[in-house]
């Protein structure tokens, strides 16, 4: 379930690179990464990305083709994405892809990723027009492009010098760190260029990059043992969950989310466009835990909010926000959504905390943080590992970039605390969909409701419904909910964002196909880490760097001693050394995708 991608290596002389499933990944030259990855993407209208399917590959020394085909959202391309050898130290990757019928696309085409190692380097820029641009790869999180215009990427890092040469249209690069992507990405259509557009039945998208690498390789120094220095801090984050948002019935133990240590408050989002909202409010306050509320305004009916006030009364609440639906700042809690929120609790008579943040990711957050309004009682955001790629890989190497993502908000935060959540590991709701999410045909929870809802098809026999289909849920769930590594992943997690001024980690549901317990009420793995994580929130924290970014601790003080949690997501056991304030230290063998408490 865990390790599900498969992995195949391709060599030719110096060069490397790891197939997984449609992705050429790890592309090293003298086994040193150059690019992260190089995969070619059809996405629609709403930024939805379907399928590459390998019909087959052929492998040779000099070149590798994956011969591919689109799946889903109604495209129907077909095609190739080769990398081949060009001579010494050059090595081209190419994709041609023909659309059998009209589609309407967001992007289509080559995708390129740049390893986060190499913030802050140098990196010349050449134009289409042969200007060139000398800037350096953001040390910080960008919220905007950091280039645009590309026609070749240079720089140098570790010993090697990289030159990226772009053919088949004009690129520009984003800094997916937002979206914690361990990578810059580099690809095309400028997206000041309008979108979606069509590409034609018959139409072929042609595009290529050439890497060209020279130079010697810095020697590195593998040590054999993790070793953590852990320093103790502030007191650790609270831990909360999400409120469940799969199908009525709830299990029995829905009350009780969280063994042990019960988690400090159940976030809930209530979208008050939507006709099931109240039952939302009533299911997630039967925990009888402090809600952590998000109110999602209506546009066609902003009284709502008053009523949605009114219905705080008497429920306990740890903290309430609302945000803007559409337009500018939509996803945002600015100036008027705060302004409606004040003043519908002052009129219920409701006293609660008013935090202020993005419904979405840290990516808004850090770009629109200009919209929030002065005296907020703290910041919120949501965070997600699987926004641009399902794979593991991708999953493992966003714990690094969570700990940049943290610890920026909390410096955008400016003094307030920082409460991060919803944790989930696909996206909770797709906030840059083009077309309005679907909506509730009830107001009770037979069909769940956001991301969980189960959308109605067409009777069995009509025009577009699959053989015996009765419903169709949305792509929230991930199977590897159920993983054991999971747990293993959650612990890591929180090492990386339980940074000094984060308050609150909220993560996964309650129960259900995103929870820390199934529909039926049964424990999941990941249930452990999420108790065990809960019984350290509020003591001093003991707080550390990972070495490699697979290997992580996190811990508390108390007076019957130190608990230390240590967490393994590489591929084989590893052991570990942690060094604890003043200089003891305790060691571990720790299994791959496991933790320990040490």
């Amino acid at each position: 379930m865990w390790e599900s991608d498969e992995r195949h290596e391709w060599r030719s002389g110096p060069w490397s690179l790891e197939l997984r499933d449609d992705e050429l990944a790890d592309v090293a030259h003298d086994g040193r990464v150059v690019l992260r990855s190089v995969r070619a993407v059809v996405r629609d209208r709403n930024w939805d990305t379907a399928g590459l399917v390998v019909d087959r590959a052929a492998a040779s020394d000099l070149a590798l083709t994956l011969h591919v085909h689109s799946a889903g959202l109604g495209s129907d391309l077909r095609g190739i994405v080769r990398a081949e050898v060009r001579g010494p130290g050059r090595l081209r990757v190419l994709t041609d892809l023909e659309s059998a019928s009209q589609f309407e696309t967001n992007r289509t085409g080559l995708v390129v990723l740049h390893p986060p190692a190499l913030a802050g380097s140098r990196m010349d820029v050449r134009h289409p027009d042969g200007g060139v641009t000398h800037s350096r790869f953001p040390g910080d999180i960008s919220p905007h492009q950091p280039a645009f215009d590309i026609a070749a990427l240079q720089w140098s890092h570790d010993g090697l010098d990289v030159d990226v040469r772009f053919a088949g249209d004009v690129f520009e690069m984003e800094d997916q760190r937002n979206w914690t992507d361990a990578s810059y990405k580099t690809y095309s259509r400028p997206l000041a260029l309008p979108f979606p557009y069509v590409l034609a039945a018959g139409e072929r998208v042609v595009q290529s990059i050439e890497i060209a690498v020279s130079g010697t390789p810095a020697p590195v120094d593998a040590d054999p043992v993790a070793r953590i220095r852990l320093e103790e801090g502030p007191p650790l984050p609270a831990i909360g969950v999400s409120a469940a948002t799969a199908p009525d019935p709830a299990p029995p133990l829905a009350e009780a989310p969280v063994e042990g240590a019960r988690p400090a408050s159940v976030l809930v989002e209530l979208d008050l466009a939507t006709r099931n909202w109240r039952a939302a409010l009533g299911r997630a306050a039967a925990s009888a835990l402090p809600l952590d509320v998000r109110f999602v305004l209506s546009d066609d009916e902003p009284a709502s909010i008053d009523e949605a006030a009114h219905a705080l009364r008497g429920l306990p609440i740890a903290r309430v926000t609302a945000f803007v639906a559409t337009g500018p700042a939509r996803h945002v809690s600015d100036l008027g959504a705060i302004g409606l929120l004040r003043h519908a609790l002052t009129e219920a008579g409701v006293e609660a905390d008013v935090v202020g943040g993005v419904r979405s990711h840290f990516t808004e957050l850090n770009r629109e943080h200009h919209r929030l309004p002065r005296g907020l009682d703290g910041i919120v955001f949501s965070s997600t590992p699987l926004f641009h790629s399902l794979s593991i890989a991708q999953l493992v190497e966003s714990l690094p970039m969570q700990r940049l993502v943290a610890s920026q908000a909390v410096g955008i935060a400016a003094g307030l605390p920082v409460h991060i959540g919803p944790i989930s590991l696909r996206p909770h709701f797709n906030d840059v969909a083009t077309t309005p999410p679907p909506m509730p045909a009830h107001d009770d929870l037979r069909d769940g409701y956001g991301s969980a809802l189960i959308l109605p098809t067409p009777p069995p026999g009509a025009a577009g419904a699959p053989p015996g289909a009765s419903g169709r849920v949305s792509p929230a769930a991930d199977p590897r909910q159920a993983a054991p590594e999971l747990a293993a992943w959650t612990i890591a997690s929180a090492a990386a964002l339980a940074v000094p001024g984060v308050a609150t980690l909220a993560y996964f549901e309650e129960w259900g196909p995103r929870g820390v317990r199934t529909g039926d009420g049964a424990a999941l793995p990941v249930l452990e880490a999420v108790s065990a994580l809960a019984s350290l929130s509020g003591r001093a924290g003991l707080r550390g760097d990972s070495p490699d970014g697979l290997v992580w601790a996190v811990g508390a003080r108390a007076a019957d001693g130190d608990a230390v949690l240590v967490a393994n997501l590489d591929r084989r056991a590893r052991s570990v050394e942690v060094e604890l304030p003043g200089g003891s230290t305790r060691t571990a063998e720790v299994a791959a995708g496991a933790f320990v408490r040490l």
